[in-house]
């Protein structure tokens, strides 16, 4: 009873005070003509009463979770990065084993190269990207495009205009006589895989062999589909909110969230998603994938 208590009231708190481009209107033809993503950098879920008042934030963060909403992002230098500022979004030191940011790229900004024996996985936001190997072949990244590079693998991205990319990278768990290659790909070139008992649509983005120790997935929901499973698991995940707009379980917990918003979920938390508004959702999650937990 008090969950749906505390559903309802989240609801209702937020049924009026959203602006044009929140839950309840339909998307403008502005909104229509905006490039895909666009509401990364322009979250328009916050009530207009409340967004200059001071300290206002719906961040959240707990032992086992955290919910970062895009006015609590703090860009700074990233290391070994010329040109480039990143927001570090999720790190170690909340109990993650694997960090998360968002890297905003301008002209001439060119990547450093992760730590040693360190995975890396760019998806791109907005603008194009320039990925190039260590024999100098380079590929074009745009939009909902992507890239892997496995540990100690000599790269680089850059670009000539602006771009934004979030970045996944973790230390990689070995396995003998499994390596894993770099990959570069689209999400429309992945195929719709089936998801038994549930009704959203499932893409993975990096193959499921065992060479690869987690996994990406894109997930999409249509207004009103939500996640039958209220999960529980081993698996830790980083998600960023692409499109869309719904309401996220953590834990004991419900709260409103939107495209730019990232969530960490640490191992075992209740999880569960609802879509609301007229648009669909769509979020990037990391997953653990193909090793015992003994190994993490």
């Amino acid at each position: 009873m008090r969950s749906i208590f505390a559903l309802l009231l989240i609801l209702g708190l937020f049924k009026d005070a959203f602006s044009e481009e929140g839950y309840c209107s339909a998307p403008s033809a502005e909104a229509k003509s905006k490039p895909l993503y666009w509401k990364v950098d322009n979250p328009t879920l916050s009530p207009i009463h409340l967004k200059d008042l001071p300290g206002f934030t719906r961040s959240v963060y707990k032992s086992s979770y955290a919910l970062i909403s895009p006015e609590s992002h703090v860009y700074g230098p990233l290391p070994d990065w010329s040109d480039t500022t990143g927001a570090y979004l999720i790190s170690p030191e909340m109990g993650s084993h694997f960090i998360m940011y968002l890297a905003k790229l301008k002209d001439n900004s060119r990547s450093g190269l992760p730590l040693p024996g360190v995975e890396r996985f760019i998806f791109v936001v907005q603008g194009t990207v320039t990925v190039t190997n260590a024999t100098g072949v380079s590929q074009l990244l745009k939009v909902d495009s992507y890239a892997y590079f496995p540990p100690n693998f000599d790269h680089s991205i850059e670009t000539d205009a602006l771009a934004t990319i979030v970045v996944f990278e973790r230390r990689y768990s070995s396995l003998p006589n499994h390596i894993p290659e770099p990959l570069v790909g689209s999400t429309d070139k992945q195929p719709l895989l089936e998801t038994p008992g549930e009704i959203f649509e499932l893409r993975k983005l990096i193959p499921t062999s065992l060479a690869y120790d987690f996994n990406i997935h894109i997930m999409d929901f249509q207004p009103g589909e939500f996640l039958n499973v209220k999960e529980v698991h081993y698996n830790q995940h980083g998600l960023l909110l692409l499109e869309g707009q719904g309401i996220y379980r953590l834990g004991d917990s419900w709260y409103p969230v939107q495209a730019g918003d990232v969530i960490w979920m640490a191992p075992f938390i209740p999880q569960w998603y609802a879509a609301l508004g007229k648009t669909r959702t769509r979020y990037l999650i990391y997953k653990d994938a193909n090793r015992s937990p003994l190994s993490l």
